[in-house]
């Protein structure tokens, strides 16, 4: 499908619309276990552009949410420290779905069923435009990553690791 191909609205879109976000919508074919490098091959952009949604859980079993640039990994011990955390770690995909209210593979950081706060790590707001997950598998919308921080409050924090 072509990037102008119009996806259904998913809550994703629709909170984008209601926030004034404005937003490019990339519809791909999707690729079980193909992550970010599968969606930024199928778009023709850097994978470095491409963040993904991460669901976590602190020592508590409290979700939060950590933004990735797509070719890179979150030191979840340096994630820990940077939030005051005792220890954090990825959620099961069956508890992401619960918190997030979208299916792992299509987990968008706008309107998840759950509050949770949001990271984003440091040097992606210094990038034009981001693709970010837009609430399906296989459906990014590209954004300006500055909007993070407006409609999200997204907390930026230093976490990347070499992929």
């Amino acid at each position: 499908m072509s990037a102008s191909a119009k996806v259904s609205a998913t809550p994703a879109t629709v909170f984008l619309t209601k926030h004034r976000v404005v937003y490019v919508e990339h519809v791909y074919a999707y690729e079980e276990r193909g992550g970010t490098r599968a969606s930024a091959e199928k778009l023709g952009v850097d994978e470095h552009a491409v963040v993904k949604t991460l669901v976590m859980e602190d020592e508590t079993k409290k979700p939060l949410v950590v933004l990735m640039h797509g070719d890179r990994e979150v030191s979840t011990k340096n994630l820990a420290r940077q939030t005051g955390r005792k220890r954090v770690e990825p959620c099961k995909p069956d508890v992401a779905e619960r918190h997030s209210g979208y299916q792992v593979g299509g987990t968008s950081p706008f309107a998840t069923r759950k509050q949770m706060p949001v990271y984003v790590e440091r040097t992606i707001l210094d990038l034009d435009r981001i693709y970010i997950n837009g609430g399906r598998r296989g459906f990014l919308v590209e954004i300006d990553p500055r909007e993070l921080v407006r409609v999200v409050s997204a907390q930026p924090v230093d976490v990347a690791l070499e992929a």
